[in-house]
């Protein structure tokens, strides 16, 4: 009965908007107080939550991303791939998926992957003849693997609250985001095929294709020297991210398209998503404390376990909890609250952590296109100024091919599983 309370309590907390992190702390502070718990523990959970140096790759690669969206990279990775692609049936919206997947595997934000090729794609697109609700749609789903294709921020942050290894989790990654990567360009070209309206673009001339490439390459080369440190054992996340940081800004200086202002704007903008983030994290940490000493997950835990014995009972019941809990917290936060409790049953079940990862964070990418408070839906709405409902709409059936990717992920786990294991 106290699981109820404590629910119904961080619902109605969210519901009033009172901000996530401030709900779970609050929250947390009070179910101390109440039972009474030492809160004088509450101070050395949040040090603790913080004293992390894995945690070192969050503020990194955010300031790595804001710096390549300022510097006007997502550009040259859409030019680029259009020039090799634009002509196809459907080219534009294969072109689209395809920037987003590239520019996915140098900021690891699904936040920034939507902004910066949104702002190129969305005039291209729809002055081609694509329909405005379906290129919105298009945009937010292929944002979401800013947070699946490596590196990736939310699996970084599952790997810390479960103590799994942060690579193996990168490398589980690539199989299920190129799935989708492909899933979204087949559908694409299937759309187009079908729109009496679309326009087909003109092949692109070598000496074009030559100048787009050469444009795009340094970007590319700082996806391979951050992917390859990394799994070439050579540097942790957070080194690699801090690698990452450093030269995208000599790329962008370089480039001419970084100055001090530029430089200024972009820290701004990752520093407010880090404390924001971390405020997340030390809620969370004073939340999973009060609700650990309340037994509340080991509660959660005995409950699934007797009651559900199929681990495939316990994943379908997982996925309809995210995605429910979807249409009321962010991504991060799911991360943050729902893993802690689940994974002892989760363990319990011997299901492997690295897979439950990446199934965790396709529901969760489904979540960040889904109303009322999909994150990326809302930012395609400010790039574009469309109505939410327009964008909503047109992510619907993005949405569907990631639910059917989920039940592809439970039914063939080598999807994600294939790399990590082959590679060890």
């Amino acid at each position: 009965m106290s699981a109820l309370y404590i629910l119904g309590g961080l619902l109605s907390l969210l519901v009033l908007r009172v901000p996530v992190a401030f709900a779970l702390g609050s929250l947390g502070i009070f179910l101390l107080w109440i039972f009474p718990l030492p809160v004088n523990g509450v101070p050395v959970r949040i040090y603790s939550a913080m004293d992390n140096f894995e945690l070192l790759a969050v503020p990194m690669f955010l300031l790595m991303s804001n710096v390549l969206l300022r510097g006007g990279v997502g550009k040259d990775l859409f030019a680029a791939v259009q020039s090799w692609v634009g002509h196809w049936p459907g080219g534009l919206g294969v072109a689209t998926i395809l920037s987003c997947g590239l520019f996915s595997a140098v900021s690891g934000s699904s936040v920034a992957t939507a902004a910066t090729i949104a702002t190129v794609a969305i005039p291209e697109m729809t002055s081609r003849g694509y329909n405005r609700p379906f290129v919105l749609g298009m945009l937010a789903a292929g944002g979401t693997l800013g947070i699946l294709i490596p590196p990736s921020i939310p699996l970084i942050l599952y790997g810390i609250v479960t103590e799994t290894s942060i690579p193996s989790l990168f490398l589980a990654g690539i199989g299920p985001g190129l799935f989708l990567c492909c899933i979204f360009m087949i559908y694409s070209m299937i759309y187009a095929r079908f729109n009496p309206d679309y326009e087909r673009v003109a092949k692109a001339t070598k000496e074009e294709r030559r100048r787009a490439t050469f444009m795009a390459l340094p970007t590319l080369l700082l996806a391979i020297c951050i992917i390859g440190s990394i799994y070439m054992g050579m540097a942790t996340p957070a080194e690699a991210a801090g690698l990452g940081f450093v030269l995208s800004i000599l790329i962008t200086y370089a480039m001419g398209r970084m100055d001090w202002e530029k430089l200024k704007e972009a820290t701004y903008a990752a520093a407010k998503t880090t404390v924001m983030i971390f405020l997340i994290i030390a809620g969370a940490k004073v939340f999973s404390y009060a609700i650990t000493l309340y037994q509340l997950p080991q509660s959660l835990s005995e409950l699934l376990t007797t009651n559900i014995s199929e681990p495939a009972l316990f994943i379908l019941a997982v996925g309809a909890a995210l995605l429910v809990i979807g249409f009321f917290l962010e991504s991060l936060s799911m991360i943050l609250i729902m893993v802690p409790v689940l994974f002892p049953a989760l363990m319990g079940m011997n299901i492997d952590p690295i897979w439950f990862g990446i199934f965790f964070v396709v529901l969760v990418e489904t979540a960040l296109i889904t109303p009322p408070v999909g994150m990326n839906l809302f930012v395609i709405q400010a790039v574009s100024g469309a109505k939410l409902g327009e964008v909503a709409r047109g992510a619907m059936p993005f949405a569907i091919l990631m639910l059917a990717t989920a039940f592809l992920l439970y039914y063939w786990q080598d999807l994600a599983l294939f790399i990590p294991t082959s590679l060890r």
